[in-house]
């Protein structure tokens, strides 16, 4: 048994859940990097740029199915684990920057698994449904957490931005195990 193709409808469900993950989270990020200092996000510009280049050199050996399995299911076991992390811990010196750097982290493989997708799914067709998915989970997502902080408002009176931001990790606790389970799906290996 071994890995040769990607399940497209799983995937598309791995690509949507992953955007909606990206939409949630996006606005909780200023609140989260709070602490950090501005010296912070240019080293981890460096460090990300380093990173990206030295992951763009292993492209000869990494651009196959096997790894683009790896490569996916190590970053968001990454975001997995700073969102448990942060739930365990809360708000903190080290929290913050464990976060700012468990994203850099995600970031340095950023073209390696775009280019990885492109030459996995080849066809201009699938492409565009994945990049059409990935932009309905995106904008499902900032509704989501739009809706998701009023509620917390109206409903609770939770207006101080550190406890909205906390209980929204519960919801992306959640979402990361559907992209999890759904990432594992994709890969299911087959039978030749």
């Amino acid at each position: 048994m071994q890995r040769n193709k990607i399940n497209l409808r799983s995937f598309l469900h791995y690509k949507f859940l992953n955007s909606l993950f990206l939409g949630v989270s996006v606005g909780s990020i200023f609140t989260l990097y709070a602490p950090l200092e501005p010296s912070v996000y240019s080293l981890g510009g460096i460090v990300l740029a380093l990173g990206m280049l030295f992951v763009a050199k292993l492209y000869h050996k990494i651009l196959t199915l096997g790894y683009f399995f790896v490569i996916l299911a190590l970053v968001e076991a990454v975001i997995l684990l700073a969102v448990l992390y942060f739930l365990l811990f809360s708000y903190s010196y080290t929290s913050a920057f464990l976060f700012y750097a468990s994203y850099q982290f995600t970031f340095i493989f950023g073209s390696y698994l775009m280019r990885a997708e492109t030459l996995f799914l080849k066809k201009s067709m699938l492409l565009s449904l994945v990049d059409v998915t990935k932009q309905k989970g995106y904008l499902a997502g900032m509704l989501l957490s739009y809706l998701f902080y009023q509620f917390l408002e109206v409903a609770f009176a939770i207006a101080n931005k550190e406890e909205q931001v906390y209980a929204m990790h519960f919801l992306l606790l959640f979402v990361q195990m559907l992209i999890l389970y759904f990432l594992v799906k994709s890969f299911k290996r087959n039978k030749e």
